[in-house]
């Protein structure tokens, strides 16, 4: 019997086989190549988010607060403010020498009020570490004028946002420093004018943009 040799289909059933196992292999390596894309976009969203870190100055200023409110006092108390009733006066009233006149009204004890009154001890603690070396680098400043003002603060760690209502005066440049963390008040005002430099705290809102709410101006 003679046998007919010809080409074999590519439909025949073992060659059904063969091109179906080719063309999952080619799925799975274009399976392979989308994942690889998609973790590209991950790790560019990874580093999205190291780039929404704080810049280097606000960590500066962080690190610089933080170490400030280590060394004092946990807030909450306020050594200046009058707590409770005043206690019953016990002691014998004075004699009114003959010829005086008695007072016409008792004379109350004056209570301190803003940010003596308003700030706690922690405030005042912390306020008085900013002022020292505040103080210390404008009394070197022989001409203080703003920019210079603003470039020492700068160096010292306050950033631009910190500082406030940067203006000269004759001479003289004031200014303020927004000091607040956590729902504080703290802010210093401050005058720079060489030797004579000064720096005292002051009060601010405690929510939203800077504003000064209380103060006792150097």
């Amino acid at each position: 019997m003679t046998h007919i040799r010809g080409p074999i289909s590519l439909f025949t059933p073992g060659r059904r086989v063969l091109v179906a196992a080719a063309l999952t292999a080619l799925a799975l390596a274009g399976c392979g190549t989308e994942q690889s894309g998609g973790g590209r976009q991950s790790g560019t969203a990874g580093s999205s988010t190291v780039s929404q870190q704080p810049p280097p100055e606000q960590r500066a200023t962080q690190a610089l607060f933080d170490r400030f409110e280590k060394a004092c006092p946990d807030p909450g108390v306020n050594s200046r403010r009058p707590t409770g009733a005043s206690k019953p006066d016990t002691e014998e009233p004075e004699t009114v020498a003959p010829g005086e006149m008695p007072p016409a009204d008792p004379i109350e004890p004056a209570y301190p009020t803003g940010p003596e009154a308003e700030l706690d001890d922690r405030d005042w603690c912390v306020s008085a570490h900013h002022e020292q070396r505040i103080i210390a680098a404008l009394q070197m400043l022989a001409d203080p004028t703003p920019a210079k003002v603003r470039t020492t603060l700068n160096g010292l760690g306050y950033g631009d946002g910190r500082i406030h209502h940067l203006k000269q005066d004759g001479k003289k440049t004031r200014f303020h420093l927004d000091l607040r963390e956590d729902g504080g008040r703290l802010c210093e005002s401050g005058l720079a004018a060489g030797a004579v430099s000064d720096v005292v705290p002051c009060m601010a809102a405690a929510e939203g943009p800077f504003k000064v709410t209380s103060e006792v101006r150097p």
